[in-house]
């Protein structure tokens, strides 16, 4: 993991910009901003990072980003780790930042992580399912009991959603039921996929955590060939400003 977008929800209108990336190259970590952040008159630059079209680098960890992870000396980050299906010694801040997408209760901001191909040539992601809260409760139970690694899922189209036209649901094969969403910042690419490579898409149950909040209770894993001249992220709006 090298390379993360933040995302903020203007106010608003409710719409989400790409509004930074943030990189590290094993040494330094490296902040910029991207158009997405003059896309709105209501945005506001982060903290001490006031201009716009400066990069800023740091040996650590920015703190707008280092307080959106959860504290090693929780005594619940063994159990988080775990969620994750994260080893410790693999639990680098990009890592959890892309998994946990960074976000806190009655947030404006969402970390993303950017598609880089395997060493393979795949697409391959890992993501939580979004939107359980919005299911019947049947249907998490369903989840906590019934599903099990790797049980396949499949993708929907929901294009008469009335939130978010773009969404790409979730469902499982027999029975079929909607097991929530794939979260926002991957609808684009999921959708090009299924248009030009579907039959080699595959989307698997990775970890069930029964335990943990519904926003970490189902991750899964998304695998398909990588498209011929695909380039994710590839909108003037992730463009950087410095």
């Amino acid at each position: 993991m090298k390379t993360l977008y933040l995302a903020w929800q203007d106010p608003e209108d409710r719409r989400w910009l790409p509004v930074g990336r943030l990189s590290f190259d094993g040494h330094v970590y490296r902040f910029v901003y991207t158009k997405g952040a003059k896309k709105s008159p209501r945005f506001v630059p982060f903290g001490a990072m006031r201009d716009l079209h400066v990069m800023y680098e740091s040996a650590v960890l920015f703190p707008l980003f280092a307080n959106r992870l959860l504290s090693k000396t929780r005594p619940e980050y063994r159990d988080f780790l775990a969620w994750l299906d994260v080893p410790e010694h693999a639990a680098e801040p990009l890592v959890l930042l892309a998994l946990t997408e960074g976000m806190r209760a009655t947030d404006t901001l969402m970390v993303f992580p950017y598609p880089e191909k395997s060493s393979d040539g795949k697409y391959h992601v890992r993501f939580f399912s979004h939107g359980l809260r919005y299911v019947l409760p049947a249907v998490v139970q369903f989840i906590d009991e019934c599903l099990h690694p790797p049980a396949p899922l499949f993708l929907m189209l929901d294009s008469q959603n009335p939130h978010d036209p773009s969404a790409v649901a979730l469902r499982t094969a027999d029975p079929a039921l909607l097991v929530g969403y794939c979260p926002r910042f991957l609808t684009a690419d999921v959708r090009h996929l299924l248009q030009t490579v579907p039959a080699t898409i595959h989307v698997a149950v990775e970890h069930v955590n029964s335990d943990a909040p519904l926003q970490l209770r189902l991750l899964c894993s998304l695998i398909a060939d990588w498209p011929d001249n695909f380039q994710p992220c590839s909108d003037a709006l992730y463009e950087t400003l410095a």
